[in-house]
């Protein structure tokens, strides 16, 4: 969520930033808003002001034998006209944080111009794709040649977008999570955290799920449980609504989940294979840190994602999204993109974003600052910056794996660094 102060202080420089990502949104009603809503408020006060002087009179009259019901007629008024005009300003500050809960984050000067992905940046590319000698075959012809992946059985369960691993499929799927956690846990100092794979309207709203994207969730029939989308969403929320210390920070969550969507807006989009599914395997990163924390903590963010590309030997780029490509909540991202050689491209793998306190507003997420030259006791108090970013997904690693490391016979090399998970297997081949 944006800050109104912000908003009431820079009106038309917060519309600027807000166009380039290439829609329109009325800033300036918030603004109009926020101005009925201090003028309510003022008039409040002024009223209360007048009512207590009317009450001093009273009292005088009445203690020199005077009547005083004009006086106390006009306080009944007063009462009446403070009574309206209170629910007037909740109204408004009603209106003001429903306008807000629509608007995204301001992006970030230094993200790209441009409406879309065509307008992102390559900002560097690690590994070159194998260079094969045959019509490279794509992960659902290797997985279902080899036994390990059904997608039809899947679908008489379940539907469309939904996927049932076996035998080795089903293993690796294990054996990258792990893997994963243990990076990040072990190495990338995160902190494994197990969360809730539901959670209600209030954490979906603090990480700007809700209320724009409820058509792309999953909610329980009368019930205020939604399935998570990502992890990033009970991962954000742990501390809301608390104060932490800023010696304490930054805090770093890695979790495994399942995640689901309803993929409402991908109609036509990636409708065979595992690319886009309404149940798949994440590895998400969170982070709680500082203001000035938060680019530094980015860096590293990506870095810990692109660790494991490399230690499993993908090929990948990393892109710096343009303003229009972003999404909601994000003032910064990098997509890590690996290459997949039935597509030839690189596709999505994870998203790495900064969204400054735009989260934070939201979940109501602050922090204490240590206090300044010496000095005892506690700081300001002021919202937190999040991070996030997958760490990967997992099922689109899977797919990499299996389409870059495919043999000319049908057979997938393992890569080293995941056989120790495996159970020493090399290679998954026809039984």
């Amino acid at each position: 969520m944006l800050d109104i102060r912000q908003i009431r202080e820079n009106t038309v420089e917060m519309a600027a930033k807000l166009q380039r990502r290439g829609q329109d949104f009325d800033i300036e009603a918030v603004a109009t808003l926020d101005k009925e809503r201090v003028a309510a408020t003022q008039r409040v006060e002024e009223l209360k002001k007048e009512r207590n002087e009317l009450s001093r009179l009273t009292g005088q009259r009445m203690k020199n034998g005077e009547k005083a019901d004009d006086l106390q007629q006009r306080a009944r008024d007063i009462g009446e006209e403070v009574k309206g005009l209170d629910e007037n300003v909740k109204r408004i500050q009603d209106q003001i944080r429903n306008s807000l809960l629509a608007i995204p984050n301001i992006p970030d000067d230094s993200a790209p111009d441009g409406p879309d992905e065509n307008s992102n940046l390559q900002i560097r590319q690690w590994g070159e794709p194998a260079d094969f000698d045959y019509q490279p075959k794509s992960h659902v012809e290797l997985g279902e040649a080899l036994g390990i992946l059904d997608l039809p059985r899947a679908a008489r369960m379940a539907g469309a977008r939904f996927a049932l691993y076996t035998g080795a499929g089903a293993a690796m799927e294990r054996a990258l999570i792990n893997f994963m956690l243990d990076i990040h846990t072990r190495e990338n100092g995160y902190m494994e955290t197990i969360p809730p794979y539901m959670v209600n309207s209030a954490a979906m709203t603090g990480t700007g799920q809700l209320p724009k994207f409820a058509d792309d969730l999953f909610r329980l029939k009368d019930t205020d449980y939604w399935l998570i989308p990502t992890a990033e969403v009970p991962l954000t929320n742990i501390h809301a609504d608390e104060i932490l210390k800023e010696e304490n920070l930054p805090i770093l969550f890695a979790a495994y989940t399942p995640c689901f969507r309803a993929e409402a807006g991908s109609y036509g989009k990636d409708t065979t294979g595992l690319i886009r599914q309404h149940q798949f395997s994440k590895v998400e990163l969170v982070k709680l840190t500082t203001p000035d924390q938060g680019k530094e903590e980015l860096e590293k963010l990506t870095a810990n994602a692109e660790g494991i590309l490399q230690k499993l030997g993908l090929p990948y780029r990393v892109m710096a999204l343009c303003a229009g490509d972003m999404g909601f909540s994000a003032a910064i991202t990098y997509d890590l993109e690996v290459w997949l050689p039935s597509q030839n491209k690189y596709r999505e793998i994870s998203s790495c974003s900064w969204c400054t306190d735009y989260q934070a507003r939201r979940a109501n997420l602050r922090y204490s600052a240590a206090p300044k030259d010496g000095k005892k006791g506690k700081g300001k108090t002021t919202f937190l910056h999040t991070l996030n970013g997958s760490g990967l997904a997992v099922g689109r690693t899977w797919v990499a794996i299996m389409e870059n490391f495919q043999n000319a016979d049908g057979s997938v090399t393992i890569p080293p660094a995941l056989r120790p998970y495996m159970g020493g297997m090399e290679k998954i081949a026809r039984p």
